[in-house]
Parts: C-alpha cells; structure tokens; sequence
C-alpha cells in the first residue's frame, strides 16, 4: 500500500471520514444506503458496504486497492449487500495483499455462510481475507494504529449491532457513529465529547431513532456538532428532520449528504 492516497493528481495524508451513502433501507438516486469509509495515511476503512463499493470509492477519489479494512457493523441486507461483489471485483483485479474484516460473531458468521453459498473456497488464487470477532462488550478495542483508534460497542437494534468510536491521534478528534439503533446510554458513552457524532434519525421505528431523540443523545454526550445518517430519503422531507434535532441539541446539526468529508 502507498503512503499517501491519490485524490485526481493531489496527494494527501489527512485523517479523513467521508460518508459514503446516507439513506435508510430504500435509497434513490441521490442517497446510497449508509455506509462510511475512514481515509488515513496507512489505512483505508470501510465501514460496512453494499452495491459496488469500487464505483463509490473511486467517486469519492479513493483508490481501491488501499482498501485494508471492513468494519460491518450488523447483518441487515442494507449494510452487507455488497460484500460479495467487493471481494470478488477485488479478486478479479488481481488483489494479493490481506483483508481484514471485523463485526459480531453475529454477523461474521452469517458472512462466511453466505460466502460459501458463493463457494468463494474454490476461487484460484484467492487473496487471504481475516475474519476477526468482536466480542460484545462495550468500548470493545477494534482497530489500533499510529493514526487511529476504533472502539465498538453493542448498541439497541433489532439484531446484534455495533456502534463506533474513532479517535484520530494527530488530531485528538473524535468521531462516534451510532450504527442502527434505538436510543441507548451506548451511544451515549461513545460519543462522549466527542468533535462529531453520527446518528441515525430513521423515525419512530422498532430499533431506531427519531431525529429528536438523537439531538437528545448528542447532548447528553456532550458531542460539539450532529450529522443525521440513516434517514428516509424519496419524497421524504429530510431537511425538516434538523429543525426536529435541533429541539434537543444547542449545537451543530447537519443532516449528512453523499459523499461529505469530515477532516479529523
């Protein structure tokens, strides 16, 4: 892996979260469902995938075969529907060097279950891919390296599903994404003082939050700004749901696009 990321002919080395996709269980045309990919100097991070991860990583001036890590973070078709289409293009382009993929036991078994259905086993010459466990324990270390610190959590859904803590070492930034969930004292702790803090605002949905309810949970974190992930998107009117966070939380709220780049 190079050093430094190409961005068109700009080098750069920043610590970056760009979110990659921003809509709930059904996107449209200009939301992808949510998913994030963390940009460092030694380390490019997906945080879970769905549709064709190399379309998406290459708009967002990404190269994909500094891809190093894949953090799932729950087993819902909208989050891993991608999977075996990224490590099969990845595959096919000719990959060698190691994938690494964290989640649940939850969901890295149901992973390899529906690999196998693709017999991914049989593939000639398949790069090496390393499964590794997350135990469901909070402030759980995930990933550790010069640029960054990942801690997960379980969090409130309707199964087994992990929240994130990012910590950016040259910065001292701190970003906390909460996954799918309900509201949850979780989230809470991950996000604590944290610079940002990305929460869903599906609505009033067994497992998931309400855009107030998510103001709420920013400021009991004590977070400094709020983007909103996860919302419906179509003919929902989307901009309406930062006035409703707005109501719990004095600072920030933005409600995430496709695409947006956060510096840490």
């Amino acid at each position: 892996m190079t050093s430094l990321h190409s961005k068109g002919q700009v080098l750069y080395n920043l610590v970056e979260l760009i979110i990659l996709g921003t809509s709930s269980a059904i996107p449209d045309q200009k939301h992808d469902n949510a998913h994030l990919v963390i940009s460092a100097k030694e380390r490019l991070i997906l945080i879970d995938c769905v549709n064709n991860q190399l379309l998406r990583l290459h708009k967002a001036g990404l190269a994909y075969q500094d891809l190093t890590d894949l953090i799932l973070t729950h087993f819902h078709p909208d989050h891993v529907s991608g999977v075996p289409t990224l490590l099969m293009n990845l595959w096919l382009l000719g990959r060698q060097q190691v994938l690494n993929i964290y989640g649940l036991s939850y969901t890295i078994d149901r992973l390899a279950a529906m690999m196998d259905l693709f017999d991914w086993g049989a593939w000639p010459n398949f790069y090496p891919v390393e499964l590794h466990p997350i135990p469901e324990k909070e402030m759980t270390p995930v990933l550790d390296c010069a640029e960054l610190h990942i801690s997960a959590s379980p969090v409130c859904h309707l199964i087994p599903s992990l929240g994130l803590r990012i910590e950016s070492r040259p910065s001292g930034k701190v970003a906390a994404y909460s996954g799918d969930t309900q509201p949850c004292q979780e989230v809470v702790n991950l996000a604590q003082d944290a610079e940002v803090l990305i929460h869903e605002a599906t609505g009033a949905y067994p497992g998931h939050t309400t855009a107030y309810q998510a103001g709420m949970i920013a400021r009991q974190a004590r977070a400094r700004s709020l983007y909103l992930i996860h919302y419906p998107t179509g003919e929902y009117d989307a901009v309406a749901l930062v006035k409703e966070a707005s109501q719990t939380f004095g600072a920030p709220v933005s409600l995430a696009e496709d695409y947006l780049r956060i510096d840490l």
